[in-house]
């Protein structure tokens, strides 16, 4: 099975990793861990929530204007 990963960098340092699919989010101090952490809690979620993905996400990118500042 096939799954989506959404990687953003932490505030804190390191990665924030989420599966659009089911919700799943976690987070490792490099991509690979990252990734990683995400693999081990979206099979565990899966072992307790059985789905069939349907098929993956759209992932686009928007922009927003930048804020006035006074």
């Amino acid at each position: 099975m096939q799954l989506t990963a959404v990687l953003t960098p932490a505030d804190e340092g390191g990665f924030t990793a989420m599966n659009p699919e089911t919700g799943c989010t976690t987070q490792g101090e490099t991509i690979e861990a990252a990734i990683a952490n995400l693999k081990e809690a979206t099979a565990l979620y899966l072992e307790e929530f059985p789905r069939t993905v349907a098929g993956h996400p759209l992932v686009t990118l928007f922009s927003l204007p930048e804020p006035v500042h006074a």
